[in-house]
Order: structure tokens, then C-alpha cells, then sequence
């Protein structure tokens, strides 16, 4: 039925069902796997309860329920703080929220949502579109920001109590008509939505002005008129607040939609289809009473078996055969998948290259997979004869679909919001794609659930995972290219042995994902691996590929001095030890230190030589000066192979740039590592090790900025510890290491010494990671015993670390792991060992709450940073621990970061309120020595 006179649409605000549902009912999870369905059961109740009362002459001949997507909006733009106030979606809720989805589509109802669009929005422009078209509009909802709407064709009808909302409804509520509700709520703001208004003014004041002057823009214009003093004030000083609070709540009518009013036409639902999704929730009462409704046998809801209390949820069973995995070869083939997908609605994807280093390799094959056993893999560049060396082929094997006509096929799919793309360490393929010019979204990463759920238990890797969780042991990746030198890239594997191998990756990638998804609400972890996780990944793969351009001549100087000064210590060295020898051999440096210089504390190994590694060398260190000298020898050479070396090999050809790769779940803190190069562990307590920074440089016109959090641990620990001197000294923006020096050494502030002041930053951050005397004393290269009485001493004075660190090592010991603020769990398998294994666990124990916590507020930090800095010209480069490296143009220094700092300083709110405040200290120049 074309839409028209004589039509009556029905628009359902599904955000508010949602809620309403939920908090309705009492939680209801579903017994096969512990997901959270109590939301969903409320949903689908009101959705039936609505099909069985849309009948008679007021029916609706249209409908579509209409949802929120994401919450950045164009109003995010327009105003930063709105809606910033609101508290994140409950843990048990966000899980439901597709599920809610797939519901209204079982009821065969048209689900609609746009990105950058509130749901009201939506709604808006459908209702002016019908009402011009001649029909009639019943909005389904209680929300006042719709009363806007009303009139002219256009009700409301409140579900909760049955009440129709018409024009004489709304102005019961707002004391004027529909047509002036954007005035009234301009003006009295919205504290919910965090609109501000104008301070003191309220709903009714607000209705009187509008009332009394006609129009908000006549209200300002008049506002001299106004007798009394304080409101006339008011509404002269907050003139601009009070226009950009209208543009907040003033509903856009005019979107353009990717559908029409024809679409909405109202269908019965397929009994098929319907009963299955309720059979599949588990909602045994609601699937018997549509199935007697429809008149259909309702179909069986099997009782799940007895399980252990695992965290994860069975995966059906179905045997792994790579007979079955099937090889993509033509465009009719490949469409079937496409349709395969896009009816359930997510694949698992995965990628075949020519080596690891996304930035330079080549793409050889897809990989596909949609129920677990069925899986394809699609060849796009094997060679012939598996071969491009002299005695083979350099032409791509036969039955292989063209690269650009499989892209072309497989672009709209990967780009399609609606389907999921599913994925092991997905990061990696997202950036392999991403230089095809697909932008791979939404997605969702196993490799990030098992880190979510399983952080300090064992790695994360596919074939660990597989085996632990599938009990299936992978194909191995050697037993196709080899090892080593002999090793081949994957395009000369041949395809059929290369189909076996790729599909099964996205087969097991499937079968973790059908693992693991449901068992993150019971680890109660789904807030984490939602805000903190999964959104990292497409921010990392942007950084990545950005890369910082690094100068290699100024590298080629700096080995230069460091191989002078090598060879300066290197005499100093031969000097000490009375002889010549080779520095950089631990045989003969331990010869001379325990035989020759006659050093105690000298132990042989398994070889018959002496240890000489830098913790044997640093207990030395506060004994005698060579082994003070060696290490600074060591240092320097590692500064030289590592980086001013290495660094140039790392500059990519075609960008001129550095590509590190960060590992989302490389730490269990939650700390990103980096690789190829590490770009983390570039020492910055050496004047050499800050001068590597240098090379580090910004694109002419253009500065490196870096935005670093001050002392952010300490003040982790000062409120997690509760300990109020640190929280008085953060408030007081004091220097903290001297005031831990004062309080510590009963030293007057004014009389501090660097001494003094080294040595209290030294405990300070020492205490942090559970420093043992013997641990300080190496630090700060003084007598053992020295070093504990500071310790000792520093408990005294702050009992709280103290106290601290027994409650959780406690907590570690019942629970098996500790927690961040955020609620990241790092998981303490060791923490009852016994000998040197314990202590280590302690320690670790001890720190992971602070650590972690620091990871996760820059990692929040991080997520919301693009946002908050689109439309400058600027890019982020860098993450290295508490600190963000961004390259922006010159003129656009002082606006990133202002912008950046805010984001960084308010990244644990609303989910934690820190008793200390955040600090971030900017800096910018020419290379990141100078930012820094």
C-alpha cells in the first residue's frame, strides 16, 4: 500500500521499551549459557502485546520501531557535555541491545536507526513526512522531547498509561502549544540531557516569558524589558547559551533516510521465523502463547544440560573436517556467502598475507565463516606451482576469482553496520583491508574477550585458545611455509592445502566467538571489553598507520656519539680492571670481577661461567665503581643496536615514517606493548636515552605535541589507598616527592635537597610495585640495610599503603584475581606459590590495581580522543604509557590541546570519581625531545 491518505503510521520509540522493560522486570538470564535476557522477554512481551491491540478502525497500516544508534550525535558536535552526565549503560543491559533488534525483525516489524541520529530525530522526519503525505501519525512514547511534534495530524500515545498526548496534553505539560515547546525547553534546560538553559529558570517562568513575548527570539531581543532584575540579567549574560539549548532540543525534521513511509507497511509476522527466536531466548510462556495465537504446534525449548560453572557457553557440536571447508573460485560461489551473511547477520573474517608487517604485504586469500563446520576460503594470489623462484611461475594459479572483483563483491558486506565482522586479533586484518580501501566496522575480537575474561591466566593467542577452550588442535602454519631461512610466504602454498588451513581460522574463530560472547556478562566483564577493548581497535589500527616520521640522519649522528662514547668508557673500563678485555663478554668480565678484583657474591652457571646479568651488576654497583661503568657501557649499546641502528631499518620506503604495532593484550595490566619497533622502552632517565627522542620529528609546518599524565599512579594509589597526605599535596598542587621527603626525613620543605628529593621519588614509585629493601637499595645504589629503613619508615608515616597492600593480597588469595577501578580483572594464579615465585606474584598482585587502573583511564582516554579533536588538523601517533603523541599544524597547536587534555583529565569520569583529579602536562616542538 503506497502511503497517503487514509493511512495511520505508528512510530514506536524502541529506547524507551527498552528501559522500560528492563527495569520492569527482575533480572532473567537464559539457562543454556547465563546471557541476560530479562530486557529482551519485557521487549517482546510489549511488542505482542502491542500486534494483538493494533485491530479495528484505528489500526495502523504502518509501523517501524525506531532506536537509538550510538550515542555521538551531531549534537555531540554542536555542545561537547551533552548528555555527558548520564551514567553507562548497566553491564547486563548492553548485551540485550542488538538482541532487542532481532526481535522486532522476528515480529516482522521494520526496525529502523541512523548513525549520527538520535531516535527522535528519526521519528520526526517520518512524522512530518506522513502528515504531509496526507496520513495520520500516533508516536508511541512518553518522551517529552516529542511533544514538539504534536499536532496536525500528529498524537502521542503514552504506553505506560494509555494515555493519547494531543495538543491541549502538551500544553497541560509546558504551559504552551507544541509550536513553542523548543522555547520553554530552551530556557529551562535539561538536566537529564545536561542542556543548560538559563540558570534559576524552570518550566513555568520559562512558559510565562514565552507567553508574554510570543517567541524566545523576541524574549532576548526584549530582554531590557524585563522588571525583574536577576531574570533580566540572566537572560542578557547567558544570551548565546540559551540559543545553542534551543539548536540542542530542537528535533531535525528533515533527514534524509536510506528508506520510505512504503517500507513500513505493516506484515504479519512469520510464524517460523518468530518461534524460532523466542525458542532460541528460552522464553518457554511468551512462545506457547503466540504459537496458540497463530495457531502453530510451539516448538520445543529443550532443558540444557547439566554443566560445570564455567565462564564460557558450549559450542554446538560439531566436528572440525577440513574435507568441508570449501574453496571460493567464482563470483555465483562467492554470492552465496554474501547471502549466507548477510542472513545471519555476522562472519568471521579473516586474512592471508605475505608476511606480518601489514604496512608492506600483500593480500592472498579470505577466509570466511558464518556457523561453526561451515567455512570457505576465497584464493586471490597463489602462485603457480606454489613457486616464483627461477624453476617455477610468477602467474597466479588457476581458479582464483580477480582481487579487485572479490573486493568490489565483499566492500559493501565488510562496510555494513548491520553485520558483524568476527575476528582473531581482528586489528591486524582491519589494517590489511583498510589499505584495499575497505573500512572494515563493526566488529568483534576474540582474542580481546579471552584478555577481558582471562587476563593473567595464559596468552591469547588462536591455537592456545583453540586447544584450551575447543579442544581442537589447530593446523599449524610451519607445516605450510616451514621455518626459518627456508621458510616461503603463503602465496606459494597451494590452494587446496592452503583452503584447509585459512578456513579452519575462521571456522575456530567462530566457534570462540559463539564461546566466549555469552560468558562476558558472567565473568562480568562486558563494560570492559565494550568500552575499553573492542573501540580500541580501530583507534590503534589509525595510529599505526599513521606512523611518526623519524630522521635518519640524525640517528646516523647519534650512533656516531654513541660508538665515541663507548669507546671513551671502554678505556675508563680497562683502567679499572687493570687489563684490556673484552667488555661485551659476560665470561670475561666475571673472571675479572670475582677472580681478578676478588668482588663478592660471584655464582657460576650451568657453563662454568660467572653471572654478569644487570642484577648481579647493579648489587655490585654500590660496592665498586667498574660494575657502575659496565653498565653504563651496556647501556649505551643497547641504545646504539636498538634503536639508532635499528630504528633506520624501520623506516618505511614509501612513508618515510615508523609504523610501530601496538598489542592490546600483550600486559595484564591492560599496559599496550609495542612492537616493530618498541617504541615503549625508549629510556628517558639517561641524557642519551632523551636525546633518541630528537630524531623523532614533525612534518614541516607542523609540531609533535605530547600530553603527558603527571605523576598519574600516585594519585591512583593516594585514593585507592585512601591515604589523605597525598590527596591534601595533589589538592595543593605540591611538589609530591619533596613532600614525601619532608614527611619522611622530617625535612623542612625550603632545605629540600636533589639528594633528598631522588631519594623519596625513588620510594615513592618503588612502593608502588612492591619494592623489596634489597630492590631499593639497588635503585638508589646504597647499603641494603639503609635502603629498608627507608621503607620501614615510609609505612610508618603513610599506614594506609600499608594496609592497602594486605586487603589485596588478600582479596587475590579468595578471589584468584584483583580488579581496576574499571572493573578489568587481572587474574593471580600464582599468588599462593611458594619461594621466589611467590613474591614475585605478591608484588605484581600489589601493583596490577594501580597499573591497570592507570591503562585503562589513558585507554578511555584514547577511545573518546577522535572525536574530540575531529575537524582539527591533527592526528594521534603515539601511545607510550601515560603519555599521547599527537602531530598537528602549527596553528593548531593550542586548540588540540586544550581539547586533548580535557578528554585526558575527565577519562574516568562517570564511571569512577577519582578522590585526586587527573593531571596532564603539554608540551610541543619541532621532534618529541622538545614536546616532551
Amino acid at each position: 500500500m503506497a502511503f497517503g491518505k487514509g493511512c495511520h503510521l505508528h512510530l514506536i520509540d524502541g529506547s524507551a521499551f527498552i528501559f522500560r522493560a528492563y527495569h520492569a522486570l527482575p533480572p532473567l538470564t537464559r539457562k543454556s549459557d547465563g546471557l541476560p535476557v530479562g530486557a529482551v522477554s519485557g521487549f517482546c512481551n510489549m511488542l505482542q502485546r502491542y500486534v494483538e491491540g493494533n485491530n479495528g478502525a484505528d489500526a495502523a497500516t504502518h509501523v517501524a520501531v525506531i532506536f537509538d544508534k550510538g550515542s555521538h550525535t551531531f549534537r555531540n558536535d554542536m555542545y561537547d557535555q551533552y548528555k555527558a552526565n548520564r551514567d553507562e549503560m548497566p553491564e547486563d543491559l548492553r548485551p540485550q541491545i542488538p538482541l532487542t533488534r532481532e526481535a522486532t525483525r522476528a515480529f516482522n516489524i521494520a526496525c529502523e536507526e541512523m548513525e549520527g541520529f538520535e531516535a527522535d530525530d528519526i521519528i520526526a522526519t517520518l512524522a512530518c513526512q506522513a502528515r504531509d503525505a496526507g496520513g495520520r501519525v500516533t508516536i508511541v512514547s512518553s518522551d517529552k522531547d516529542l511533544m514538539q511534534l504534536v499536532g496536525d495530524g500528529v498524537e502521542m500515545l503514552d504506553p505506560m498509561k494509555n494515555r493519547r498526548i494531543d495538543r491541549e496534553g502538551v500544553k497541560e505539560k509546558f504551559g504552551v502549544g507544541p509550536e513553542r515547546v523548543v522555547d520553554v525547553q530552551a530556557l529551562a534546560g535539561d538536566s537529564v540531557d545536561n542542556v543548560p538553559g538559563a540558570p534559576g529558570i524552570g518550566i513555568k517562568t520559562a512558559a510565562l516569558l514565552i507567553n508574554e513575548f510570543g517567541t524566545l527570539e523576541e524574549l532576548l531581543d526584549r530582554a531590557e524589558e524585563i522588571k525583574q532584575p536577576k531574570r533580566r540579567q540572566t537572560l542578557i549574560d547567558h544570551r548565546a547559551q540559551i540559543e545553542l539549548s534551543k539548536r540542542l532540543v530542537q528535533l531535525d525534521r528533515g533527514m534524509t533516510l536510506d528508506f520510505g513511509l512504503d517500507d513500513l507497511e505493516v506484515r504479519d509476522p512469520d510464524p517460523e521465523t518468530l518461534l524460532a527466536f523466542l525458542s532460541e531466548m528460552e522464553f518457554r510462556t511468551i512462545t506457547r502463547r503466540i504459537a496458540d495465537r497463530l495457531g502453530v504446534e510451539p516448538p520445543a525449548v529443550a532443558e540444557p544440560p547439566a554443566q560445570a560453572d564455567t565462564e564460557e557457553a558450549p559450542v554446538e557440536d560439531v566436528p572440525f573436517d577440513h574435507g568441508v571447508y570449501e574453496c571460493v573460485s567464482d563470483r555465483a560461489a562467492l554470492q552465496v556467502w554474501i547471502d549466507r551473511i548477510r542472513e545471519a547477520g555476522y562472519v568471521a573474517v579473516d586474512t592471508e598475507t605475505t608476511g606480518l608487517n601489514e604496512m608492506v604485504v600483500d593480500l592472498v586469500g579470505l577466509c570466511l565463516s558464518v556457523e561453526p563446520g561451515a567455512a570457505c576460503y576465497v584464493p586471490l594470489a597463489h602462485k603457480q606451482n606454489g613457486s616464483d623462484d627461477l624453476f617455477g611461475s610468477d602467474e597466479l594459479a588457476e581458479g582464483q576469482m580477480p582481487l579487485d572483483e572479490v573486493l568490489d563483491m565483499m566492500r559493501p558486506v565488510l562496510e555494513d553496520d548491520s553485520i558483524l565482522k568476527i575476528g582473531q586479533n581482528l586489528k591486524y586484518d582491519t589494517k590489511i583491508l583498510a589499505r584495499y580501501g575497505i573500512n572494515v566496522a563493526p566488529i568483534d575480537d576474540t582474542m580481546l574477550m579471552s584478555y577481558a575474561m582471562h587476563g593473567g591466566l595464559h596468552n591469547h593467542g588462536m591455537d592456545q585458545l583453540s586447544e584450551r577452550y575447543l579442544g581442537h588442535l589447530p593446523i599449524e602454519i610451519k607445516s605450510l611455509i616451514g621455518t626459518g631461512k627456508s621458510a616461503i610466504t603463503f602465496d606459494k602454498v597451494p590452494v587446496e592445502e592452503a583452503v584447509k588451513y585459512a578456513a579452519e581460522d575462521a571456522d575456530i574463530t567462530l566457534r570462540l566467538w559463539k564461546t566466549f560472547k555469552p560468558g562476558l556478562h558472567k565473568a562480568h566483564v562486558t563494560t570492559v571489553y565494550e568500552t575499553m577493548e573492542r573501540p580500541l581497535v580501530p583507534v590503534l589500527a589509525r595510529m599505526e598507520m599513521a606512523g611518526i616520521r623519524v630522521d635518519r640522519d640524525t640517528l646516523s649522528r647519534m650512533s656516531n656519539a654513541f660508538a665515541q662514547k663507548m669507546a671513551g668508557l671502554e678505556a675508563e673500563i680497562h683502567e679499572l680492571a687493570g687489563r684490556t678485555f673484552n667488555v661485551g663478554s659476560p665470561k670475561q668480565l666475571g673472571e675479572i670481577l670475582f677472580d681478578e678484583l676478588g668482588l663478592e657474591g660471584g655464582k657460576k652457571g650451568k657453563t662454568g661461567a660467572y653471572g654478569t646479568g644487570a642484577d648481579v651488576l647493579e648489587d655490585l654497583a654500590t660496592e665498586h665503581e667498574l660494575p657502575r661503568r659496565i653498565l653504563d657501557w651496556r647501556q649505551l649499546s643497547k641504545l646504539k643496536s636498538t634503536y639508532t641502528d635499528a630504528l633506520q631499518e624501520h623506516i618505511n620506503p614509501d612513508t618515510g615514517r615508523v609504523h610501530t604495532s601496538y598489542s592490546i593484550a600483550g600486559a595484564n595490566t591492560g599496559r599496550l606493548a609495542s612492537t616493530d619497533p618498541n617504541l615503549q622502552n625508549i629510556p628517558v632517565r639517561s641524557e642519551e636515552g632523551r636525546r633518541i627522542r630528537e630524531a623523532f620529528v614533525a612534518e614541516p609546518g607542523k609540531k609533535l605535541v605530547s600530553l603527558d599524565y603527571s605523576q598519574i599512579e600516585l594519585r591512583i594509589l593516594a585514593h585507592i589507598a585512601g591515604i589523605d597526605a597525598l590527596k591534601q599535596a595533589f589538592r595543593d598542587g605540591l611538589d609530591i616527592h619533596a613532600m614525601t621527603a619532608s614527611e619522611m626525613f622530617d625535612v623542612p620543605l625550603d632545605e629540600m635537597t636533589p639528594d633528598i628529593r631522588r631519594q623519596a621519588k625513588a620510594i615513592n614509585f618503588g612502593v608502588i610495585y612492591g619494592i623489596s629493601g634489597f630492590g631499593l637499595a639497588r635503585n638508589l645504589r646504597i647499603p641494603r640495610d639503609q635502603a629498608q629503613g627507608f621503607i620501614d619508615r615510609y609505612f610508618e608515616r603513610f599506614p594506609g599503603i600499608r594496609a592497602y597492600m594486605d586487603d589485596t593480597i588478600a582479596f587475590a588469595k579468595e578471589h584468584g584475581y584483583v580488579q581496576t577501578l574499571f572493573g578489568r580483572k587481572i587474574h593471580t594464579p600464582e599468588i599462593s606459590a611458594k619461594g621466589p615465585r611467590a613474591g614475585f606474584a605478591r608484588r605484581a598482585a600489589i601493583n596490577a590495581p594501580i597499573q591497570g587502573t592507570a591503562a585503562d583511564v589513558i585507554r578511555r582516554a584514547m577511545v573518546r580522543m577522535d572525536d574530540a579533536i575531529e575537524g582539527l588538523p591533527a592526528k594521534m601517533l603515539l601511545q607510550v604509557h601515560d603519555e599521547l603523541i599527537f602531530e598537528v599544524e602549527d596553528g593548531a597547536v593550542d586548540d588540540l590541546v586544550a581539547r586533548a587534555r580535557d578528554v585526558m583529565e575527565g577519562a574516568a569520569d562517570p564511571a569512577v570519581k577519582l578522590d585526586v583529579s587527573l593531571s596532564v602536562d603539554a608540551g610541543s616542538g619541532d621532534n618529541w625531545a622538545e614536546a616532551h
